[in-house]
């Protein structure tokens, strides 16, 4: 394979519809992409070894290898990163702490609990982003927890979420990357309620409460999850997009758009301009869905590219936040981080080589003819060519090499565990 004779063929041609093929390459490579910890041991965090999964959330397969402790997720994930190109960033859930064998109650849980993960993550070149862990626990298992009924229940998570701006905010100062802090909780009826307005104001009154303390943007940025509905909560789901678009308005948060958490015939690329006419940014949660939210590993399909796409044709690289969300125990997980991952440079490297320009134009003129005619015209262009220039570029495997590289890790590692 002569890839620089390739990517001289791919520069042409891209080059007759206006596109710089290596600014392209630039601008994908200093796009940061949030990958999260809890593909590698299937959501299960080092909190209580063995515990259940709960809160609406399921992982499925039990493909043999899964990460058992601190060291062997690290470890995992220092093996995926070789295998992705561009910059990262590791996302974090609160049940991931580190500590050091000794009972932490999530209400008290704090920087110091991850010091390593930032010395960690600064050895590695990551930056890290944040997640409070709202379900696997006694006080989440009625199915709800900010807008629990239960004074008591209510103020325990209501610090918890405070306690994870403070771990969020420490990861920004200490790495220099603003850190996203992303707030999903559970809470919802399996069958129809008679008084979901009631808890919805609970829940108003836990994020007034969790955002009166105040942290500095500059490094931590906090970001609200909606969803449909989850397995046991079926009937309602306290914190829909409706009621956290409003939130997110009254305090000038950040609004998380997550792949799988709307209607099958939703998409979130087409939500992306809607949300940021009113908002300052928004973070993905980047999934795919089969059948609902069932957090598939990501592929390059048509929706994937049309997020990234939208992101560029807005201009809103520096207001959209890009994390991964998938877990996937059935085939080997260090598969998938490097198979998720990869698809999503793919398509952030698709949408930087559209023609926007001479799209706009045609589009502005009304000549859409010619707009849907280059659309088509465009997939058949070299893009493997330039994507393969990118991951020779970033000192990873080109093509399918990284398949036998997993593969020996499963043989050597993975097999021993």
């Amino acid at each position: 394979m002569n890839i620089e004779r390739n990517l001289d063929i791919a520069r042409e041609a891209y080059a007759k519809l206006g596109v710089d093929v290596d600014a392209a390459i630039k601008s994908v490579s200093e796009t940061p992409v949030s990958i999260h910890c809890w593909q590698g041991d299937d959501v299960a965090g080092f909190e209580t070894p063995d515990g259940e999964l709960t809160g609406g959330i399921q992982s499925t397969g039990n493909y043999p290898g899964k990460a058992r402790n601190i060291d062997e997720l690290r470890a995992d994930f220092e093996f995926a990163n070789k295998l992705i190109p561009g910059k990262k960033k590791f996302s974090l859930h609160a049940i991931y702490l580190d500590a050091q064998g000794k009972k932490v109650a999530r209400n008290e849980v704090a920087p110091e609990h991850f010091t390593s993960w930032v010395q960690w993550a600064k050895e590695n070149g990551l930056g890290l982003d944040f997640n409070p862990t709202f379900f696997s626990h006694p006080l989440s298992a009625d199915g709800f927890t900010l807008s629990s009924d239960d004074e008591s229940i209510r103020k325990f998570w209501v610090e918890h979420g405070i306690q994870s701006r403070l771990i969020s905010e420490s990861f920004g100062r200490e790495l220099g990357q603003t850190s996203c802090n992303n707030l999903w909780v559970p809470d919802g009826f399996k069958d129809i309620p008679v008084n979901r307005a009631k808890k919805r104001e609970n829940l108003a009154k836990s994020y007034d409460e969790i955002f009166a303390v105040k942290t500095d943007d500059n490094y931590n940025l906090d970001s609200l999850e909606s969803k449909v509905f989850g397995i046991g909560a079926e009937s309602c789901t306290i914190g829909s997009h409706e009621f956290y678009m409003g939130c997110a308005m009254k305090h000038g948060k950040l609004l998380t758009l997550d792949t799988g958490h709307y209607h099958p015939t939703e998409v979130v690329s087409d939500k992306i301009s809607g949300v940021l006419t009113y908002l300052d940014g928004v973070m993905l949660h980047v999934s795919r869905p089969v059948r609902w939210d069932s957090d598939h590993v990501v592929i390059l399909d048509d929706e994937l590219k049309a997020i990234t796409t939208e992101i560029k044709r807005g201009g809103y690289e520096k207001r959209v936040h890009i994390g991964l969300d998938f877990f996937d125990g059935s085939i080997n997980r260090i598969a998938c981080w490097a198979i998720g991952s990869r698809n999503m440079q793919k398509a952030l490297l698709w949408a930087a080589l559209e023609p926007i320009a001479m799209l706009q134009k045609f589009e502005a003129e009304g000549d859409f003819t010619s707009r849907l005619a280059y659309l088509e015209e465009i997939k058949t262009l070299p893009f493997g060519f330039v994507w393969d220039a990118y991951c020779a570029q970033q000192n990873v495997p080109v093509g399918d090499k990284w398949i036998a590289d997993v593969k020996k890790y499963e043989a050597d590692v993975l097999s021993h565990r």
